[in-house]
């Protein structure tokens, strides 16, 4: 079982670690003016904790050190991670990178994983997988089914969501087996925003270079370095969404339905367009209060949202990774109208490979820089961006040289990605009153299709 780690667990004990660790900050004399400190690991690079199962790529991982201007006074130490990517942050004052490094390499590469430790993660991990299956909100899950969809027992494909069974096997033994084999130099990045580079590397030299860490120094063995195979498929979930609301008003009872389709990775020419081809369908819910930057402009809120009242939400989402994307649009509508849901959301598909109004394209364009130039305007957000363009491609593109590639894209570029896109099998997550959903191969047909419709089905008795 040492193949079935966690990364929530991992997370959670960070987290814990990180909140006793902050008792140091009163022995600390340099807390005037505190910049934003951390350090990355990315997940995917270093082989995906996926909850229950292991996820590798190929790419080293990433270990980054970002410092930021902050108001705030207070030291702020974290962890987090996404299905490729772990980060370990701190917010601090320049003055203190040498402490700060030295405290976040502690962390990383010297963890206690006490016994009381261990069992306090495997309670809130129990308690998250509960609150999943309250959450009214089903777009975590949705998104966690889509890819098992899309990489059906594969890579990306594998669950974060750890089985319940697995938790009480996860002990200090299969940790220290997961950190030998993914925590190695040739896995990390150390990045750093706001202070300066001689000093940043002189403190990575003095703290990460030549320390021998808590789990040895044994080589590193059974390191998956799998490639994401793309399979398209469907996942279902059977599910009464009728109770989901948290107070006394009802919520209205929704069936949810993602359907996605392969795009590219990140580090391909296409990225580009695929973003944009994004941010064109844009989307969102259906009580949205509009104003700037709200997208109301964009295609499923225009052809979709606009004229269909009975639709409750359809928004647009890009996953991309090292080796794979996926581009898919999730729509929420009451049960009994989901396959007139399904082929709304298919003709939209099909309409991504036709004609692409310029100034539609231009808009989209515009709204894509924007959200990129306002998105560094923070440090941590920067801190993040270096970490993860070294990690996967050993550089970064400047801002300006990527707003130079989204002025870039043409209106035959949206019609050539989307169109070698829809030659690819759908991915299908459905959730809820699955009474009325319509078939895969339907839904395949329709996607295959000149006008996205279904295929007409026909009843003797109704």
């Amino acid at each position: 079982m040492k193949q079935n780690i966690l990364a929530e667990l991992l997370t959670f004990w960070k987290n814990w670690h990180f909140r006793q660790l902050i008792d140091l900050r009163a022995k600390m004399k340099f807390y005037l003016h505190w910049k934003s400190t951390g350090v990355f690991v990315t997940a995917r690079h270093q082989g995906i904790l996926c909850l229950g199962r292991l996820r590798t790529g190929s790419c080293p991982s990433c270990l980054g050190v970002c410092f930021h201007s902050s108001a705030c006074w207070k030291l702020h130490c974290e962890m987090g991670h996404t299905k490729d990517t772990t980060m370990y942050a701190v917010s601090a004052d320049s003055k203190g990178l040498d402490t700060v490094v030295g405290l976040l390499a502690d962390v990383v590469l010297h963890p206690r994983l006490t016994d009381e430790e261990i069992e306090m993660t495997r309670m809130a991990v129990q308690f998250e997988l509960e609150d999943l299956n309250m959450r009214p909100d089903p777009e975590p899950l949705l998104t966690e089914m889509i890819h098992e969809a899309a990489y059906r027992e594969n890579t990306v494909g594998l669950h974060r969501f750890c089985p319940t069974e697995n938790i009480a096997k996860i002990d200090r033994e299969v940790l220290h087996s997961y950190l030998r084999n993914y925590y190695t130099p040739d896995r990390m990045v150390l990045a750093g925003v706001g202070v300066e580079h001689e000093h940043l590397v002189e403190c990575a030299r003095k703290y990460l270079l030549g320390t021998q860490p808590a789990w040895g120094c044994e080589k590193a063995v059974d390191v998956d370095r799998s490639v994401a195979q793309y399979t398209g498929g469907v996942v279902k979930l059977e599910r009464d969404m009728s109770n989901v609301s948290l107070g006394p008003a009802p919520f209205p009872e929704l069936t949810h339905i993602m359907i996605g389709l392969e795009s590219c990775s990140f580090l391909e020419e296409d990225f580009i367009p695929f973003a944009v081809l994004n941010m064109m369908m844009g989307g969102g819910g259906s009580f949205s209060a509009g104003g700037p930057g709200k997208g109301m402009f964009t295609r499923l809120y225009l052809n979709v949202l606009n004229r269909h009242h009975w639709m409750y939400n359809a928004t647009s989402y890009h996953h991309s990774y090292e080796d794979t994307g996926l581009l898919c649009v999730h729509a929420s509508a009451d049960p009994r109208q989901v396959r007139e849901m399904v082929e709304i959301l298919t003709k939209e598909f099909i309409l991504m490979a036709g004609t692409v109004d310029v100034v539609e394209l231009e808009r989209a364009k515009t709204q894509l820089m924007s959200m990129l130039m306002m998105n560094l305007e923070s440090r941590p957000v920067i801190f993040e961006d270096v970490g993860r363009q070294v990690l996967a491609t050993r550089s970064r593109k400047l801002p300006h040289e990527l707003c130079a590639l989204i002025r870039s894209v043409k209106p035959e570029d949206i019609r050539r990605v989307a169109s070698q896109m829809l030659c690819r099998k759908p991915a299908v997550a459905a959730l809820g009153d699955l009474s009325h959903l319509p078939a895969y191969e339907h839904i395949q047909a329709a996607l295959s299709s000149r006008d996205g419709r279904l295929p007409r089905t026909y009843r003797l008795f109704r």
